[in-house]
């Protein structure tokens, strides 16, 4: 089935680690995970190079690699898996250090990854070291911390049902396991092509009961290449088979946790089923209203089908937006409010008018849906409120106007008493503040809507995508913080060249983002102008020679 390259010679490796790293037809990337793993020095005892029968350049480039340093060993499957499980399976297997890590082609670890996770795991005597991953966007570089509140500091965990947060992190990569423990209990991946396999070999993982030492240092770094020709798993959802995989792992992985660990294995089962509310399901339902008519029905009936086996309680325990979107979706029998259950899945949540109210005054999602309720919104702090803001942005040579309207929530925000509006403006990429501005909040309906209003200077900011956050501030001390959703009509959402002091020209593009909210693309001065008129016309060419055929 498969051949392994000579090992290294044998030597003292009590306390060292085997990187196992996987690739497919990858030989673009494949070099630098290993050269990445290889750079952690001694603690790395050998890097376990699994190539599944890639067609490409990969076989030459991991030869090359293990011909320069004896600690890289090959491993070349015969056939394609068609998945991530079993090549991860065959390092486990070839592993020949007390403890072992996994590591994808197109990633790399940190400096100094393996030893902060090698110096915890012997601290404390744990079979399992977890640390921070990041993912970091390409080409911008902008780094993304992944789960970080399970991260915020060094702790040990001496059983997993002691923190359920831990069903929140289902990577496998950001960790390191004792190779013994893993055999010993037969950890191991869905071998084939499954998608997803991190859910159920971390579920397994968990349900051994193992000690975990947590460190907040950044011990991965997952690299998102949203432009690649061909999209990661995580990022490839487009087809309903996706989700079909999705929903399948997750529901392994309940069920192992549920038939693990007593009471402790049922309350890690209610926490993944919370978990999958709040985030896959806000995820996917963010991008359902922007899928085509038959997906929407076949992933409502898909949806519908697996959250019939929740408790309730299951839903009682995950945070309110992801639970009122699981409550319209077993509600209905059909795709429906496709366009407010995206705003509800949003983060920050937001909730669009209108606000019905039940015969006995009790708010509701829709009067035709009286059991959905929303009576948690009468009591929710108004920082956590999913209050609604449209936002207009129209250029001008003068400064760019932003028109903000707050929306009534049951009375909340009323009694609240708007007062201010914090307005930044965030680059894109490096998540650094450019403009900000405050505005009052006056009313415009009584009892229904207030609106504020800001003058931008865009001119002072660089050529670069801008997010625009508000900061929500009332009479009675209380604050929230949100986003502005872009509001479509004549005039908005399109390009305008204005007049600039600074840039001479500026091109302005208000836009709604994936989640519907407000942001702007900026490119100022002739250079910026020059290259927006170069992009579109390379798009224009390629659409004709698609069109013609040369």
């Amino acid at each position: 089935m498969e051949r392994t390259l000579p090992q290294p010679p044998d030597q003292n490796h009590t306390d060292q680690v085997s990187v196992v790293v996987i690739g497919y037809n990858d030989a673009a990337h494949v070099a630098d995970a290993v050269r990445s793993a290889l750079a952690q020095g001694p603690a790395v005892h050998e890097v376990i190079a699994v190539d599944d029968c890639s067609t490409d350049d990969s076989a030459e480039v991991l030869a090359a690699l293990a011909a320069h340093d004896p600690r890289v060993r090959v491993v070349r499957r015969d056939t394609n898996s068609g998945g991530c499980g079993t090549p991860r399976n065959d390092g486990i297997d070839a592993a020949a250090a007390p403890y072992v890590m996994f590591l994808d082609s197109d990633d790399v670890l940190p400096p100094g990854a393996a030893d902060a996770l090698l110096t915890a795991a012997r601290r404390h005597g744990a079979q399992v070291a977890s640390g921070l991953c990041v993912r970091r966007e390409l080409p911008s570089g902008r780094e993304l911390p992944w789960q970080p509140e399970i991260y915020r500091k060094a702790q040990l965990v001496a059983r997993p049902e002691l923190r359920p947060r831990l069903v929140h992190d289902t990577l496998c990569v950001n960790k390191l396991y004792r190779t013994d423990f893993l055999r010993e209990h037969g950890i191991r991946f869905p071998e084939g092509r499954f998608v997803y396999e991190d859910f159920v070999f971390t579920a397994r993982m968990l349900a051994a009961a193992p000690r975990i030492a947590l460190v907040p240092d950044t011990v991965y770094v997952w690299h998102v290449r949203r432009a690649a020709a061909k999209l990661s798993i995580s990022l490839d959802r487009s087809g309903i088979t996706n989700w079909q995989a999705r929903t399948e792992a997750h529901r392994q992985s309940v069920d192992i946790l549920r038939d693990a660990l007593g009471t402790g294995g049922k309350r890690l089962a209610r926490a993944a089923r919370a978990k999958f509310v709040d985030h896959s399901l806000r995820m996917y339902t963010r991008e359902l209203a922007a899928r085509g008519t038959e997906y929407q029905r076949e992933w409502w009936t898909l949806t519908r089908a697996y959250l019939s086996t929740f408790d309730t309680a299951d839903l009682d325990a995950a945070p309110a937006p992801g639970r009122v979107i699981a409550r319209v979706i077993l509600a209905s029998e059909e795709p429906r409010d496709l366009t407010r259950l995206k705003q509800v899945a949003a983060r920050p949540a937001r909730l669009a008018p209108p606000y019905p109210r039940a015969a006995d005054a009790t708010p509701v999602w829709a009067p035709d849906l009286p059991r959905v309720t929303l009576e948690h919104l009468l009591v929710r702090p108004v920082r956590l409120l999913p209050i609604a803001v449209d936002g207009e942005l129209r250029p001008a040579a003068g400064g760019s106007r932003l028109t903000l309207r707050l929306h009534e929530l049951y009375g909340r925000v009323a009694t609240a008493g708007p007062a201010t509006v914090d307005v930044e403006l965030v680059h894109r990429q490096s998540g650094q503040p450019g403009l900000r501005r405050t505005a009052a909040f006056g009313p415009e309906r009584p009892g229904e809507t207030w609106t504020a209003a800001v003058l931008l200077d865009l001119g002072a900011l660089d050529n670069a995508v801008w997010d625009i956050r508000l900061r929500l501030l009332f009479e009675d001390g209380t604050a929230r913080d949100t986003t502005a959703h872009a509001v479509a009509g004549p005039g908005l959402l399109r390009r305008t060249a204005v007049p600039s002091r600074r840039r001479g020209v500026l091109l302005v593009q208000p836009y709604a983002t994936q989640a519907g909210n407000l942001s702007v693309r900026l490119a100022p001065g002739v250079r910026g102008v020059a290259g927006v008129a170069k992009r579109r016309l390379t798009r224009l060419l390629r659409s004709v020679r698609g069109a013609t055929g040369r």
